[in-house]
C-alpha cells in the first residue's frame, strides 16, 4: 500500500517541479539585467552618500583648508585671503606609481583666479571611522601662475603617488597664498 501512495506522489512532484522552472525568456533575462544594473547604481549611490557625509564632517571640523573625498564627487568652498574658491576633483585615475587627478579651482562670482600657491595633502581614510590616516599622508605644493587673460577657473593636474584610486581616501588643500606678480624690467633703462 505504501508503494501505491508513494509512486503517484513522486510522479506529481516531478511534474510540479518541471512546471516551476520555466525556461528563460528574453524578457526575463532583460529584467534580470535591469535589476543587476539598478543594484550597481544603488551601491554606487550608497558609496557616494557615505563619502559625501565623510567630506562634510571633515570640512565642518576644519579651521583651515578644504577636504575633498574623491568618491563624494562634490565640490567644496574654501575661504582664503584671495576670496572664496570652489574646489572639485575630476578624472581620478590610476597610474604606475599611484593616482592622478585634476584639481579644479573656480573663483566665485565673476572674479578671475589670481596667481596662487597651495599645499595639497593626500592619504587614506580609516575604513571604520572615516577619519584621515595622517601617518602615511603625502603632500606637494601646487602653483597657479597668473594668466595672460583673466580666467574664472583653472584645472591643475595632480600626481598622487603611493595610493591607487581605490586607496585614495582624501585630498586636502590648504595654505593658499597669493603669488605676487614677477617684477617687470623696463626696456628704457
Amino acid at each position: 500500500m505504501i508503494r501505491t501512495v508513494w509512486a503517484p506522489m513522486a510522479m506529481s512532484l516531478v511534474f510540479l517541479s518541471g512546471c516551476s522552472s520555466t525556461p528563460s525568456t528574453p524578457k526575463v533575462n532583460k529584467l534580470h539585467q535591469e535589476v543587476s544594473q539598478l543594484n550597481q547604481q544603488m551601491q554606487h549611490l550608497t558609496s557616494q552618500a557615505s563619502a559625501l557625509e565623510i567630506q562634510g564632517q571633515l570640512n565642518s571640523h576644519s579651521q583651515q583648508g578644504a577636504w575633498l573625498v574623491p568618491q563624494a564627487n562634490t565640490p567644496v568652498e574654501l575661504q582664503t585671503q584671495l576670496g572664496t574658491l570652489r574646489l572639485s576633483l575630476s578624472r581620478v585615475e590610476g597610474e604606475a606609481n599611484g593616482s592622478r587627478a585634476n584639481l579644479n579651482i573656480r573663483a566665485t562670482g565673476d572674479q578671475p583666479i589670481p596667481a596662487l600657491r597651495a599645499t595639497v595633502v593626500w592619504g587614506e581614510l580609516d575604513p571604520a571611522s572615516g577619519k584621515p590616516l595622517n601617518a602615511d599622508s603625502l603632500n606637494q605644493t601646487i602653483d597657479v601662475p597668473a594668466a595672460l587673460l583673466p580666467q574664472t577657473s583653472v584645472s591643475v593636474p595632480l600626481r598622487l603617488s603611493g595610493l591607487t584610486p581605490d586607496q585614495l581616501g582624501y585630498i586636502r588643500v590648504h595654505d593658499v597664498v597669493g603669488e605676487s606678480a614677477a617684477p617687470t624690467v623696463s626696456a628704457a633703462q
